[in-house]
């Protein structure tokens, strides 16, 4: 059997999938990857440790099927996240910078101040905010050596470079698009955001389309050199494709460290109301675009407050949560400042309306409510911009296995979500790319029809307005509590 290797590189853990001609996941493979926080708000990673998770996972997925052989190569990847390495010896220069990652607060401040904020959203669609890379890229270069050769990338450039032996410098225009560098309408690097944010663009990687060659393998274990690599997308971009949300209105949302919510738009339209407007994939150089919602903390507070009640892991505080009725007290995950539709970096987690009566089981549901709250928030932005409907709405991601999650997300936004069986969503999305490069699926209607087990999960009648009254009421405090401190 043949089969295309789907990398699927995320912030905790790097996947590997085989997908057959017939859209079917015929072995699976992980590995951690490892996160570090040298200092408060600041996140990052190891680019070499980065890549060695890619290499264990897809040992793992071809050790477990050993009778597949490899047609091509696709890439999945955490998005916003950057590194730099030496242009000649392929040397790190420096961390992974982290999507999470606040340090370049100041810096994304100061670009405000300066009055740089409505340019960089008109051409970049996204906010000066510390999330996105373009301040992050100025922090790397600041620290390397002048005069130095240097290549700045995205993760997927990374990882084909690491790839290909250094061969390729590029990356796809899904993952420019989350750069701040990249002009959205003209479709390119733009000098004047380089300027901006004090990059050389030339030290950028070369922007293909998602469905592209991307060069050949090079000293890959397992995987012969040689091997196309066909396709690379960012993670959330890569599942909104693997869903077939291909009709504007369509999107999905996928639980992670954080979430990314996204729905397919029939045009490019301008952001507002807090969410960003992004480059879903490209295609024979035309871009669809979507509407996203980034949501800085989501799963990643789930063992966070499992072990601050000494339970065993994340499945006995769901448990522990579905016990309690709506209602209890509020929580807002703000461990690293507030992302989508707030854009707040200053506002801190915190508990809210607790007393006497407050019970472990009442604050174990505010931890996971909270997940619905934030989801409930940006899908509110976005019909208010959009004024469409909202088709059909995907979940993926392991807390999306979930159902009395998904449910209380389904009762907040008061609309269906549909739980897919494979939470492999973005690995598949990227392999469906490469298909298309290699002639396997002739277009998107052949892609949609795709087998795919999936559930309906329908909205229950809950008191929509007292829950959303107690989050409002943790959301002003999160968010005051840096005002308040001052003034006093």
């Amino acid at each position: 059997m043949r089969a295309i290797l789907a990398i699927d590189q995320g912030t905790t853990n790097s996947k590997a999938v085989l997908v057959s001609e017939k859209g079917e996941i015929v072995g699976r493979g992980s590995a951690p990857v490892g996160i570090t926080y040298p200092k408060p708000g600041w996140v990052e990673q190891d680019p070499r440790r980065l890549y060695a998770s890619v290499c264990e996972a897809i040992d793992a997925c071809l050790n477990a099927a050993p009778d597949v052989a490899v047609e091509a190569v696709a890439i999945s990847n955490q998005r916003e996240s950057v590194t730099a390495w030496d242009a000649e010896t392929g040397e790190a220069l420096g961390p992974v910078v982290s999507w999470q990652c606040r340090r370049t607060a100041q810096d994304c401040e100061r670009l405000i101040v300066e009055g740089h904020l409505h340019r960089v959203q008109a051409l970049t669609g996204l906010p000066l905010d510390p999330m996105f890379p373009g301040s992050k890229f100025r922090w790397l270069l600041d620290r390397i050596r002048a005069g130095r050769p240097v290549r700045l990338g995205t993760i997927d450039s990374w990882l084909v470079h690491c790839l290909t032996g250094g061969r390729r410098h590029v990356c796809d225009a899904s993952n420019a698009a989350r750069s701040q560098l990249f002009d959205l309408r003209e479709q390119r690097w733009s000098e004047e955001l380089g300027e901006i944010f004090s990059v050389d663009i030339a030290l950028l990687p070369e922007v293909l389309d998602s469905s592209a060659d991307f060069g050949r393998t090079q000293g890959l274990p397992g995987v012969p050199d040689g091997t196309p690599i066909m396709a690379a997308i960012g993670d959330s971009h890569a599942a909104l494709f693997g869903h077939g949300a291909f009709k504007p209105g369509d999107g999905k949302v996928t639980f992670g460290t954080g979430s990314s919510v996204m729905t397919t738009l029939p045009q490019f339209i301008p952001p507002r109301n807090g969410v960003t407007t992004t480059v879903a994939w490209r295609l024979h150089g035309k871009p669809t675009f979507a509407f996203e919602g980034n949501i800085l903390v989501c799963a990643a507070s789930l063992p966070w407050m499992a072990g601050i009640l000494g339970l065993s892991d994340v499945a006995a505080l769901v448990d522990l949560a579905a016990s309690a009725e709506p209602g209890g007290p509020g929580f807002v995950p703000a461990f690293v400042g507030l992302g989508a539709p707030y854009w707040n970096s200053d506002a801190r987690a915190l508990f809210s309306q607790i007393n006497f009566n407050t019970t472990r089981a009442q604050m174990a549901r505010s931890v996971t409510d909270s997940i619905a709250f934030q989801v409930h928030d940006v899908i509110a932005a976005m019909r208010a911009q959009s004024g469409g409907e909202l088709g059909a709405l995907y979940v993926d991601g392991g807390p999306s296995q979930n159902r009395f999650l998904m449910q209380c997300v389904s009762n907040l936004i008061e609309h269906p979500v549909i739980q897919c069986d494979a939470p492999e969503a973005s690995a598949l999305g990227a392999a469906y790319l490469a298909g298309l490069s290699l002639g396997l699926w002739s277009d998107l209607q052949v892609i949609a029809e795709l087998p795919r087990s999936s559930h309906i999960i329908d909205p229950e009648p809950v008191d929509r307005a007292v829950l959303l009254n107690t989050w409002n009421d943790a959301l002003a405090r999160s968010t005051a509590r840096e005002t308040t401190a001052n003034d006093e």
